[in-house]
């Protein structure tokens, strides 16, 4: 049996985590040994009944569709043995046997920063995960994140714009999880890696997604949380991140949003608070040497709208806006503007990308409007 199907029957079987499987790996020398060894001497390994079952007998048809997978162009296997497999994430305590990768290998042993955050950011916190990832792929990094909705997404999209992505799928990748991101994973195999330690067929369930977390943070030189309520996953990330020696960086909110508050309990815990996305570039910089020159002029700053004239009616409403969701009872109150006026002239601004609807008919200043700082300029 060669190397790679050995190391396919061994992560295959059922009951064979990561853990187990470098147990076996470090005790007999090699993937092909440990399927070698006697019954006897794999239970002394405390491997379960199942266990034993499956490598005494694999499962051949799901080895062939692995086989076959691997066969496709563009597709590739790395192994804790391959010279390809990532450094930092060799680093972590419980580092994956083997990744199936999609796209380019090579960009698991570039710099990387993950972004995550909320499943159902506010339309800024989209918007902001989108441009931070967009300058920071411009500036060196790879950004890593975890293919969901929301931040996720917004982050490989960004990142596309001007550079890399990975993606860490929490099933095989054989499919796509959510099914909406089919067409941005098809832009990610392009243009970055799809990557995935589980084995092809594996469908999404909730204690792959904690796993699947360990490596966005686990290749990444730091991790960025955009916005996430008190219970997000991406507080799971984070803590890993810390646990694993890197850094975290999280962006405050509002103390009215509560998708603000998982941000808010990271910076009290020693997440270094980000303004602008040249505070992480400055702080991950000396960990990386020099960083890459960039192969494009520097990002602008955010446009202001053009369209609207700001005549004093439209800078009372945005003085009484603010930047967290307000009914629009409140803001005719505190403007001091007529119903009418008000409504037409929200619709303007929200055209404009100055304003943001939020559920409940509320409304918010995005950052865009004219007079506020681009939260992504250029300090150099």
């Amino acid at each position: 049996m060669d190397e790679r199907l050995a190391w396919l029957t061994l992560t295959n079987a059922p009951g064979i985590g990561s853990r187990t499987a470098l147990r076996l790996f470090e005790k007999f020398g090699s993937p092909q040994a440990a399927l070698s060894a006697t019954p006897a001497e794999l239970r002394a390994c405390k491997l379960s009944s199942r266990s034993l079952e499956y490598l005494a007998a694999p499962e051949s048809a799901q080895l062939d569709d692995a086989l076959a997978w691997l066969e496709q162009p563009n597709h590739h296997l790395l192994t804790w043995c391959d010279p390809q497999y990532p450094v930092m994430l060799r680093e972590i305590s419980d580092p994956p046997m083997l990744l199936y990768v999609h796209g380019d290998p090579d960009l698991l042993s570039t710099p990387q920063l993950a972004i995550v955050g909320s499943r159902n950011p506010s339309t800024s916190g989209n918007e902001t995960s989108r441009q931070f990832a967009r300058f920071l792929a411009s500036h060196g990094f790879t950004i890593t994140s975890g293919l969901a909705t929301g931040i996720d997404g917004a982050a490989h999209c960004g990142a596309l714009e001007t550079g890399h992505t990975i993606a860490i799928a929490g099933t095989g990748l054989d499919r796509v999880y959510p099914a909406r991101h089919r067409e941005l994973a098809h832009q990610i195999a392009e243009n970055g890696a799809l990557v995935s330690e589980f084995p092809l067929s594996t469908k999404p369930h909730p204690s792959n997604f904690p796993r699947r977390n360990r490596i966005i943070s686990g290749l990444s030189l730091g991790t960025l949380v955009v916005e996430a309520a008190m219970k997000s996953g991406s507080l799971v990330t984070a803590r890993l991140a810390m646990e694993q020696g890197r850094e975290v960086f999280a962006i405050p909110g509002s103390i009215h949003n509560p998708l603000a508050r998982g941000c808010h309990r990271l910076i009290r815990e020693g997440a270094k608070l980000v303004e602008t996305a040249d505070d992480i570039v400055e702080e991950l910089a000396p960990l990386l040497g020099l960083l890459p020159k960039q192969a494009q002029p520097p990002l602008s700053p955010v446009e202001s709208p053009n369209t609207v004239q700001l005549d004093p009616e439209y800078q009372a409403l945005l003085q009484a806006l603010g930047y967290d969701p307000q009914p629009i009872d409140k803001i005719i109150e505190r403007s001091g503007l007529t119903t009418g006026a008000v409504s037409s002239m929200l619709l303007l601004l929200e055209l404009d990308g100055a304003v943001a609807s939020a559920p409940g008919g509320r409304y918010y200043r995005t950052g865009n409007s004219p007079g506020d700082q681009p939260p992504l300029e250029d300090s150099a």
